[in-house]
């Protein structure tokens, strides 16, 4: 396949996408060490810090999160890739503090494995760190096998909560107790239209017929869910969302939180209207929008389709969600 991407040598592609990156949003994040990504302007020490890692190609996540109520350091590996531990590493010795660090990681072969050999190798440095795992897509595995899981834009629900708690001053056991609540409460779906292609190869990542649609695929193209037909964007609102709901179980009467993430070719206009119909299905049943979202946050190239993202809510995770942020990915005053 013909590669229509505007690029330059493949083998400096995440060197220079990382240096834009920071150049379009040096407000916020800067580069440090080892091509880290940081916050432009730190928290205090005696505030938990949050990193996290995983590969480039999926921009603006997930160095897009970093900033004032979210990541503190992200660490970005290859494209589709996850970064060898050593800059993990590097990432944890710069982050350590009294405080401690949260170390949010989404469920995919590479980071985790990447993730638990850095863990290994800070035990002798007497960093404190916790590590919390976002695994929420429904399609790849039953909720009581948590570990089939795959992590996908639940983590930036993760980030943001746990985010705000550790700008309050919240200690590492509370970060990483709301963390872990707030991923218990939420699942993802996606859905797929069309195929991607590697930005440093040209290779097609998947390929999708036309006038069909595949519910469950995930991040990479790998497969889950069924093809059926392509449908209209009420009919597969309700497809997902009911899906979704009784992942959760959720009941009349609860309210959640609903983000729509398009992974790359598919417009705002059509996010907005499976949103539309998503706030109407759930009035219908009793359950409450508390809050609602649509955008790209974690992407995969031009691959056309979008995530869909449900979380219960509670006061305080409402509360912390709504805390203000300041970040390239999401900013809120």
């Amino acid at each position: 396949m013909a590669m229509k991407k505007f690029i330059n040598d493949p083998n400096n592609l995440v060197n220079e996408l990382l240096e834009g990156f920071a150049l379009a949003n040096r407000r916020t994040v800067a580069l440090a060490g080892n091509n880290l990504v940081v916050r432009a302007h730190p928290k205090p020490k005696d505030r938990v810090a949050l990193v996290t890692l995983g590969g480039s190609g999926h921009e603006p996540a997930l160095s897009g999160f970093v900033g004032e109520g979210m990541l503190d350091i992200s660490v970005p590996g290859e494209i589709f890739a996850a970064p060898g531990p050593p800059r993990v590493l590097e990432a944890m010795r710069m982050a350590s503090r009294d405080a401690g660090v949260l170390f949010v990681v989404l469920n995919h072969a590479g980071d985790v494995m990447s993730a638990n050999i850095a863990m290994e190798m800070i035990e002798g440095e007497g960093i404190k760190v916790k590590q919390i795992l976002t695994h929420e897509d429904i399609s790849s595995g039953p909720r009581d096998k948590p570990d089939e899981r795959r992590g996908l834009v639940g983590a930036l629900l993760v980030v943001k909560v746990a985010g705000a708690a550790a700008e309050q001053g919240r200690s590492l056991d509370d970060c990483l107790a709301i963390a872990e609540r707030m991923e218990r409460n939420m699942a993802t779906l996606a859905v797929a239209v069309g195929g991607a292609t590697h930005p440093s190869t040209g290779d097609a990542i998947a390929e999708i017929p036309d006038g069909v649609m595949i519910v469950g695929m995930g991040q990479h193209g790998e497969a889950g869910g069924g093809t059926q037909n392509l449908k209209t964007a009420d009919e597969t609102a309700e497809i997902m969302l009911d899906a979704l709901l009784g992942d959760l179980k959720v009941k009349s009467g609860e309210e959640v939180l609903v983000l729509l993430n398009g992974v790359g070719a598919t417009t705002l206009m059509e996010l907005y209207l499976v949103l539309r119909r998503v706030e109407q299905l759930l009035e219908a049943k009793g359950i409450k929008m508390a809050r609602g979202i649509a955008g790209e946050f974690l992407t995969v190239q031009e691959m056309a389709g979008f995530q869909m993202c449900v979380a219960r809510m509670d006061a305080e995770l409402l509360a912390l969600w709504d805390a203000p942020c300041c970040s390239p990915a999401l900013t809120f005053k």
